[in-house]
């Protein structure tokens, strides 16, 4: 077992419906770091493809330029969704308490997961999900930075430090026979020596572990 009963715990027990019953209009990170993981959907997405993306809201961060087959949307705020212009079809699911999706058997070519893994409490289950509906060759890109709402974040990911975060990640992927080629990515922003003088920051690192359903 990846995780301990008390490493999935959350500060906030209540209801996860009740906390995004209201949508939030913004963007979770900056715009570095959306800029890097566009390139990275740009660089590793193909057009004419069928993509899920999970655990989203009412924007996705694909190029553009990029058109798809189908891009179908998952989160917990059903007026975030309905916002996206990316997606085709949207449905709203509690990932904690139910965690089997909707989805046929290898019907997808990608699952894309931006900046929420650290809300899953039954990661091993999510994952499962994503091989399963993944077709072979497909892949999985689970990207997040260092901000969370901290009382949603499950206990393991809020006292690891970012490293750490990253293999757990990376753990999550490799619970799950059939993934393989995992790939991670780890980009801390650059900071000028006089905003290190201050003791300012440079911007949200980038982080990102992806791997491909191989059988």
């Amino acid at each position: 077992m990846i995780l301990e009963p008390a490493q999935r715990r959350k500060l906030d027990e209540t209801d996860d419906a009740l906390f995004y019953d209201y949508p939030r209009f913004v963007t979770h990170v900056d715009d570095r770091f959306i800029q890097q993981l566009t390139d990275l959907y740009r660089e590793r997405l193909k057009p004419d493809t069928r993509i899920l993306d999970m655990m989203s809201s009412w924007v996705s961060h694909l190029p553009e330029e990029m058109t798809f087959a189908h891009v179908e949307g998952h989160g917990m705020n059903a007026e975030e969704l309905a916002r996206n212009p990316r997606l085709d079809h949207y449905f709203v699911q509690n990932l904690n308490q139910n965690q089997l999706l909707p989805l046929p058997d290898q019907s997808f070519d990608a699952v894309l997961n931006t900046v929420s893994v650290q809300y899953l409490q039954r990661p091993e289950a999510v994952f499962a999900e994503i091989y399963r509906i993944l077709k072979p060759g497909g892949l999985a890109i689970v990207s997040f930075s260092n901000r969370m709402f901290f009382q949603k974040a499950i206990q393991a990911w809020v006292e690891a430090s970012e490293p750490q975060r990253v293999k757990l990640v990376k753990r999550y992927f490799e619970q799950i026979p059939g993934f393989g080629k995992i790939e991670t990515i780890a980009r801390q922003p650059s900071v000028p020596p006089f905003l290190q003088m201050l003791g300012m920051g440079g911007g949200d690192p980038f982080y990102a572990v992806m791997a491909e359903r191989v059988s």
